[in-house]
């Protein structure tokens, strides 16, 4: 007879098997996760990213560090490191091999985003603004952020200018739309 865990296990794959639209409904959500999560992986560090490195064993060589207007953080002992533009994981490697570069013999070290550049958000809001970007923020989050609509806000699509670029996208209203820090979003007016 099996364990009730087997049963409802053979249960929910009978479902799946009758009806192949559930899957896609229960995979949609780990989908959009995975995009955010691959978002923040690749995410770049900039003006204003707040990083805590660790050097594990060497407590005053660590500490959280605001990446200055040049584009450096400045670490106890090596100086001056150009974070802007690099990942986490790759600021990580270059403050490891600063540090074997005759300071330390195997130094451990960790780098981490502790806090993101913000967002803006423009437009028919409540209170347009600047926001702190809270990671997996969509845009429903930010126009909630922002106090919601104006009763003149087009409701269907937002413009949004990605951090660093030029042109914007024009993009839907949804929770697959995921915001990163700089992004400025613009709610329009609609015209009926």
């Amino acid at each position: 007879m099996g364990c009730p865990f087997q049963r409802l296990f053979g249960l929910v794959l009978l479902l799946l098997l009758a009806m192949p639209q559930a899957y896609s409904v229960l995979a949609a959500p780990a989908a959009a996760s995975t995009a955010a999560a691959s978002a923040i992986e690749d995410y770049k560090l900039g003006v204003g990213d707040k990083v805590r490195v660790t050097v594990f064993g060497e407590d005053d060589l660590g500490g959280e560090f605001t990446i200055d207007g040049s584009g450096y953080v400045r670490l106890p002992l090596i100086g001056q490191v150009k974070a802007i533009g690099l990942s986490a994981q790759n600021l990580e490697n270059e403050v490891t091999t600063l540090f074997k570069d005759g300071y330390l013999k195997a130094p451990r070290v960790n780098v981490e985003v502790t806090a993101y550049r913000p967002f803006y958000i423009l437009g028919e809001v409540s209170r347009p603004g600047q926001y702190p970007y809270v990671n997996g923020m969509t845009v429903l989050h930010a126009i909630a952020l922002a106090g919601g609509y104006t009763e003149r806000a087009r409701t269907s699509d937002i413009d949004i200018v990605r951090g660093g670029q030029s042109k914007s996208e024009r993009v839907p209203v949804d929770q697959a739309v995921k915001v990163l820090p700089d992004d400025v979003i613009t709610v329009r007016q609609r015209y009926f």
